[in-house]
């Protein structure tokens, strides 16, 4: 049987030198962010003023830290593993599992329909929102219109990751496409979709990623998932903070290098745990599904199909990415997991690289 890494600090390591040059790599090229998180966020690296506006927990971030899983050991180490930090849109893929625990319980029964037949909180009335599915919202298809939390989606049009920072065009005006018609990557579009998880689980998504997920899988206490000053909703008749799917005002998770591994884990075999099936497979199998019109991307999970973003790394391979360099690499044929904090996102696929020549 498989080894199963226990709660806590008595998680086997075995350091086997073959990964200590990976693991030196990715501490010696730290992201060129500051570590004063809120200089990055209110200084306007994501958005103009006035939408840099923060609104949720912000806290400096530590050094370069993660650890290499291989058949559920770690086998590498660097860094402090046990610090929670913000991980930005790594967040957006435990939106995502805390959606496939909705469907897995049958509360949401098909992704292919409406988000508008279970949600009725006006944010999907209008003609442009009211055919959204599940599905479109998940792969970053939908073309949402409307403002959340004092957050417009025109924030996110014209959003360009690869000139994150710099890109002059983000914020402006572009007509809207039909849902299903437009890939983006954006922030007020997943926090809307939080939003319609909320509706329908009808307990906070925290509570929720802990009980089904964090807990049976041994993970740590220290882990937090916010969401704004200004997300509190009323879901019959008790107020509620709705999470956020990254950090660019602010909010989201804040996790250990170690925590992150263990989601890592149980995403590489399968959704089971220790025997138990904590998320079905039919989920992941439907995460990790190319979308129709981006082949590296799946249900807010980014996929490698087509080894574009990093070719140094298996095609089937797939992975959680948060901005600042923050990643969970998951390889299940291999049983690999590779979870690295504040890495140059620049120097991503040369230390992976690194990883396979090591296996």
């Amino acid at each position: 049987m498989a080894y199963v890494p226990p709660a806590g600090a008595a998680w086997a390591l075995e350091a086997d030198q073959r990964f200590a040059a990976a693991a030196a790599f990715a501490e010696a090229n730290e992201t060129p962010w500051d570590r004063d998180l809120g200089k990055v966020i209110g200084q306007g690296h994501f958005e103009p003023p006035p939408w840099n506006e923060i609104i949720g927990h912000v806290r400096p971030r530590g050094g370069p830290a993660g650890v290499i899983v291989k058949e559920g050991r770690i086998v590498a180490e660097w860094g402090d593993t046990n610090r929670p930090d913000m991980t930005f849109s790594c967040a957006k893929s435990s939106i995502s599992m805390c959606i496939g625990l909705a469907m897995d319980d049958g509360l949401i029964k098909d992704p292919n329909a409406p988000i508008r037949d279970l949600v009725d909180d006006g944010g999907f009335d209008c003609d442009q929102n009211s055919g959204i599915t599940w599905a479109q919202m998940l792969q970053l298809t939908s073309e949402w219109e409307g403002e959340l939390f004092g957050k417009p989606d025109l924030v996110d049009r014209n959003r360009s990751l690869a000139s994150e920072g710099k890109n002059a065009e983000k914020g402006k005006a572009r007509p809207l496409q039909q849902p299903g018609a437009h890939w983006e990557y954006n922030d007020v579009r997943v926090n809307r979709l939080a939003l319609a998880a909320l509706r329908v689980l009808k307990r906070p998504l925290p509570e929720v990623f802990a009980e089904r997920i964090m807990q049976p899988i041994g993970a740590s206490g220290t882990w937090e998932w916010h969401g704004y000053l200004n997300s509190w909703v009323d879901v019959d008749g008790q107020m509620m903070q709705s999470v956020s799917g990254g950090a660019h005002w602010g909010g989201g998770m804040f996790i250990s290098a170690r925590d992150q591994a263990r989601i890592g884990v149980l995403m590489a075999r399968g959704g089971a745990w220790d025997g138990r099936q904590l998320i079905s497979e039919n989920y992941i199998k439907n995460a990790t599904t190319p979308c129709p019109i981006n082949a590296d991307y799946g249900w807010l999970w980014w996929l490698n199909a087509a080894q574009t973003r990093l070719p140094s790394a298996p095609a089937h391979g797939f992975q959680a990415v948060g901005a600042g360099g923050n990643s969970i690499w998951i390889d299940p044929e291999a049983d690999l997991v590779v979870a690295s904090r504040w890495l140059d996102p620049a120097a991503i696929d040369q230390f992976l690289a690194k990883v396979y020549a090591a296996l």
